[in-house]
């Protein structure tokens, strides 16, 4: 049986990620994260090596398949195992949350060789310098820019 951790913080931002997880990245691979920290945030639940990525507003959306119900975006899922990056095939999806369809764009055309493949048979492909670039761009490809109302906040609160 799993022990439960409830220290963990469930949202942080990729500098934290680097922070937590980037010791054996190289300068480029931060580089590269710290961009997807403009828009994204890292969202993680029991599991604390696989984090989705998810707008930094928490926008919602309507549902295709229930135009009456609203649902956040999810943009990727990273895992991460022994310190090695990977991208997963398809993120956490339940009520609240759906996956963009760039994410199975991004994950095959990923030409990596190491499968990461986890005990609930998430698979993943790794990511390393020949490839972050084309996943993060890939990523703000599809997530919306920050609104005028959050960087207002942000600046506000940075004075």
């Amino acid at each position: 049986m799993k022990r439960r951790n409830y220290n963990i913080k469930k949202t942080i931002s990729a500098r934290q990620f680097i922070s937590e997880f980037g010791g054996s990245f190289s300068k480029h691979m931060k580089d590269k994260i710290l961009r997807l920290g403009e828009r994204c945030v890292f969202t993680r639940g029991e599991d604390t090596f696989r984090l989705d990525l998810k707008h930094i507003e928490h926008t919602t959306y309507n549902d295709t398949s229930d135009p009456a119900k609203k649902k956040e975006h999810v943009y990727g899922q990273l895992v991460m195992d022994q310190g090695t990056l990977f991208f997963s095939e398809s993120c956490l999806v339940n009520n609240d949350v759906m996956e963009v369809s760039k994410v199975k764009e991004i994950y095959n055309s990923l030409e990596s060789e190491d499968i990461f493949v986890g005990e609930d048979g998430i698979k993943a492909k790794k990511i390393d310098d020949s490839n972050i670039d084309y996943v993060v761009d890939g990523i703000l490809e599809v997530c919306p820019e920050v609104s005028q109302a959050h960087l207002d906040i942000l600046e506000k609160y940075s004075k």
